[in-house]
């Protein structure tokens, strides 16, 4: 099969034939029509430092992925063969307390697939069977499917409080924050700001209906607050950018009481006003991944019931490529500058 192999302790991918993967008696062999290019792919194929400390190549990296099943290991019970499917990448132990108490997306020996085991960058993928989550919704397209993984992510965040009535402020407008507005949106929220410092990226949040899209190279959050015409401070954050300034800034501007939902990783240390937190009793929560598998009753719920959010959701996907031109694809998503990327492996 072709796939996108990292061979070894080095930067790159490249595209080359790899055995298919065997499913055991408990997986599912997947053939992969559709990826998207996470931020996790960009750092692996870098090779920086983040990746050299948690990746062990060789590897196939890629997790955001839809595809049709094409084999059952024998004690595979729902899962048929022709299924239509996407993936939880995080494969867990079902052991450990968190496990054993319901709480998979807090397993302390998670596995993550395209990061310590191969992944989806490739024409086949083979997970456990309890990975597997199957659309039942044909409004489901194949580039929709194959971001049901960022689509958790924000859903995840989004919907970490009560949003009814809330003004709610997102800081950073890559994919995941795009999301973020639409699932506000469909949650009650009240007023909904974002920040970047893309206008491409800006304009798709105006066009997904944010009630200001802030360029904070050039506006600050507080002066945004004039213009939405707001009285105290933001009640809830939802900071998805990872950038050392913006959660300082997002805590300057919230409402006593407030809560933030973390989901953007830090590249370097983040200077806190810590008394602020304290004397203004904010909440600060911090969120990875999905939970399992409640964001995704969620996420397949919300897309069958509001036509206004699925169109918004499948909007978000800006560049479909075909495989072969995964370079160019990955120098897309690297630029930062539109929605997601997502690569088309019926097409070489």
């Amino acid at each position: 099969m072709k796939a996108l192999y990292k061979a070894g302790a080095q930067a790159g991918f490249e595209l080359v034939d790899r055995p298919e993967p065997a499913a055991g008696s408990d997986d599912v062999k997947i053939r992969v029509l559709t990826t998207g290019i996470c931020g996790t792919d960009l750092h692996i194929q870098s090779w920086d430092a983040w990746a050299q400390s948690i990746i062990q190549a060789p590897l196939i990296a890629g997790h955001e992925f839809y595809g049709e099943v094409v084999e059952i290991g024998e004690d595979v019970r729902d899962v048929k063969v022709g299924d239509r499917v996407s993936g939880e990448g995080h494969i867990v132990c079902g052991i450990c307390r968190n496990c054993r108490a319901g709480r998979r997306q807090m397993c302390i020996h998670t596995v993550s697939v395209g990061v310590q085991r191969d992944g989806a960058f490739a024409e086949y993928v083979v997970i456990p069977e309890t990975n597997v989550w199957v659309h039942h919704d044909s409004s489901v397209t194949p580039e929709l499917g194959a971001i049901f993984d960022p689509f958790g992510n924000a859903v995840h965040t989004a919907l970490s409080f009560p949003l009814v009535g809330e003004d709610v402020l997102i800081t950073g407008a890559g994919p995941i924050g795009l999301m973020a507005i639409a699932v506000a949106r469909h949650a009650g929220a009240r007023k909904i700001a974002i920040t970047d410092v893309s206008a491409p990226r800006l304009e798709l949040a105006r066009q997904l209906g944010v009630d200001l899209a802030i360029d904070v190279s050039t506006t600050r959050v507080r002066e945004a607050q004039r213009e939405l015409g707001m009285r105290e401070g933001f009640d809830i954050g939802l900071e998805m950018s990872g950038h050392p300034t913006a959660l300082p800034e997002m805590i300057d501007n919230m409402n006593h009481g407030g809560r933030i939902a973390m989901l953007g990783l830090p590249s370097q240390p983040i200077d806190i006003d810590w008394g602020k937190v304290v004397t203004h009793m904010l909440t600060l929560k911090g969120i990875y991944g999905r939970e399992m598998f409640e964001t995704w009753y969620a996420m397949s719920a919300m897309l069958s019931s509001n036509p206004s959010l699925h169109a918004n959701i499948s909007a978000v996907v800006t560049d479909v490529l075909p495989a072969a031109q995964w370079e160019k694809g990955f120098d897309i998503a690297r630029a930062g500058i539109g929605g997601k990327v997502v690569l088309d492996w019926s097409q070489f």
